[in-house]
């Protein structure tokens, strides 16, 4: 069945959520081999995004009810939607052919948030972009089914705890690989503020001040969600900065030192809120697509398994 850019288009109160109208694919592209590009006008960041689809097979001869699983894997800070493919084999792993696999642009530093400019709102809205507009019309004219997983690395390993935490029954396992799953841990807020200046962004824009704003910066932040979490397994990961099988020797990164401390905090709350939860915390390894690779093959059996029918 081919699909026309523009004939999927996303309405309010799609799947009991309202608040979805008006997001439309403008353009669709065949960029390589089951990899399919999607434009998206969205209302909910005011422009236009990215969306890349790696297509299983028999997905361009599908009929208008076939449904496959879904697994959205994000992208990290400061990189875009193509990453994944760019990056690792994602693209040939032959687990994934029976899987609609779905990564979408998530800004540069945008992380997977519906910001909260002053009070005021709107765009940029990053969650609800991914998951009232886009994934409506992924649904209506893509093949994409309701059973879902989500993973993500650094930033996107914010997004994945978050999505699932925030959307309970939406997913059904989320993974995050050197992901910044406490955004409140230590200095952090001060660094995460400063990325926000790099990109020409108002730092207080994104969740205002994590002071006199903390209910809001807690809201997003996976360590005080835990209890969200209780419904579906949740892998992490992380290394400790040291130089591991993938880089030089001597190598030392402070930024996955620091994941790697924030992540042991926030496993050790997932372990007391009883959440089903898989850790491989492997020691020497730096922030760096080659452990992102291995990790997303470590994670796939717990993600696939998930994804079978009846679980």
């Amino acid at each position: 069945m081919a699909v026309l850019p523009g004939t999927a288009t996303a309405t309010a109160g799609v799947g009991g959520e309202g608040g979805g109208g008006g997001a439309r694919v403008v353009a669709e592209e065949n960029v390589g081999p089951h990899l399919v590009d999607l434009t998206v006008s969205s209302p909910a960041l005011g422009r236009t995004a990215k969306v890349r689809l790696l297509t299983p097979d028999g997905w361009n001869e599908r009929r208008k009810s076939q449904r496959w699983p879904v697994l959205y894997l994000l992208h990290g800070c400061c990189d875009t939607y193509d990453s994944w493919t760019r990056e690792t084999d994602v693209a040939t792993l032959p687990q994934l052919r029976h899987t609609l696999v779905v990564m979408p642009e998530g800004g540069p530093a945008g992380w997977y948030s519906d910001w909260w400019n002053h009070g005021k709102g709107g765009p940029p809205a990053w969650e609800t972009f991914h998951l009232r507009e886009l994934r409506p019309l992924l649904e209506h004219g893509y093949g994409a089914g309701e059973r879902r997983v989500i993973a993500g690395l650094s930033m996107g390993g914010l997004g994945s705890l978050l999505y699932a935490a925030h959307h309970p029954g939406m997913f059904r396992a989320a993974a995050s690989y050197s992901g910044v799953v406490h955004p409140l841990y230590g200095d952090f807020p001060s660094g995460l503020m400063g990325v926000l200046k790099e990109f020409g962004e108002d730092p207080l824009a994104l969740w205002g001040d994590p002071v006199a704003q903390r209910a809001i910066w807690e809201a997003h932040d996976p360590y005080y969600l835990a209890n969200r979490l209780r419904s579906i397994p949740v892998f992490l990961s992380s290394g400790d900065g040291t130089a591991g099988p993938f880089d030089p020797p001597g190598a030392y990164d402070d930024l996955e030192a620091l994941l790697n401390e924030m992540n042991h905090a926030v496993a050790d709350r997932l372990k007391a809120a009883g959440v089903r939860l898989t850790t491989d915390f492997y020691g020497p390894g730096t922030h760096d697509w080659p452990y992102w690779e291995r990790e997303l093959h470590r994670s796939l059996p717990l993600l696939l398994h998930a994804l079978q029918p009846g679980r």
